[in-house]
């Protein structure tokens, strides 16, 4: 099966170089300079991954993030000059699931590429056990892929399903920080602050008290509230 990845860049230098870089038998890259381009490639041609610029001529790639996670979870990558922690930090709580500041060395950009379209296939170090929980009123159903809080759907990107049954297959254990990022990232080249947001994000749509903080060491889930 052929990876699609829309690369979304202005720089049309760069977006010609990140293509080249990661074209070949396995995978095929759409080129979008602007965010009109890159709508009419999501309705013609639904990527597995998007490698997404957060300033771009017709708007803002942390609004379109948001715009496409209220229909997909596509996997999104930024790719931006933006190195302000915030920025970061902003950037993965509108659902991106990587965030690779410019300029950035192409065996890194890569390296999360493949890792981030294995969490999509589901392979490279799934967990084991049940697939279906029910605690309280949350019901995750990894199988269908269907999450409800209360009865209403709850829309988790791939990394967020990923964390969220790594950490109920182990409820009652604590995870260390670092198990928790080699199991779910599957990289050495992990943002400091992916692993927290991301946990940040899980806490906002399935409730704070689900998942605990163990201080200095990681996380444990929580089967009761």
């Amino acid at each position: 099966m052929v990876n699609k990845i829309l690369i979304i860049e202005d720089d049309k230098n760069l977006n010609e170089g990140i293509s080249m870089t990661l074209e070949g038998p396995e995978t095929r890259t759409i080129r979008a300079e602007t965010v009109a381009q890159a709508k009419e490639a999501l309705k013609t041609e639904p990527p597995d991954l998007i490698l997404l610029d957060v300033n771009l001529p017709d708007g803002n790639g942390f609004d379109f993030c948001r715009e496409i996670r209220q229909g997909s979870d596509v996997p999104i990558i930024f790719l931006t000059a933006n190195d302000m922690e915030l920025d970061v930090v902003r950037g993965l709580e509108m659902g991106g699931d990587d965030y690779i500041t410019k300029p950035f060395s192409l065996m890194i950009l890569r390296a999360r590429v493949n890792s981030v379209l294995r969490r999509r296939k589901g392979d490279g170090g799934a967990e084991e056990g049940e697939n279906r929980f029910c605690f309280d009123d949350l019901v995750l159903d990894f199988d269908q892929m269907s999450f409800t809080k209360g009865g209403k759907p709850v829309s988790l990107s791939r990394t967020e399903q990923k964390l969220l049954k790594i950490l109920t297959v182990n409820s009652g254990q604590t995870l260390s920080k670092e198990t928790l990022l080699t199991r779910v990232w599957e990289t050495e080249f992990v943002d400091d602050h992916a692993l927290p947001v991301t946990i940040k994000r899980l806490r906002d749509k399935l409730g704070t008290h689900r998942i605990k903080s163990i201080y200095g060491i990681g996380y444990t889930w929580k089967n009761n509230g």
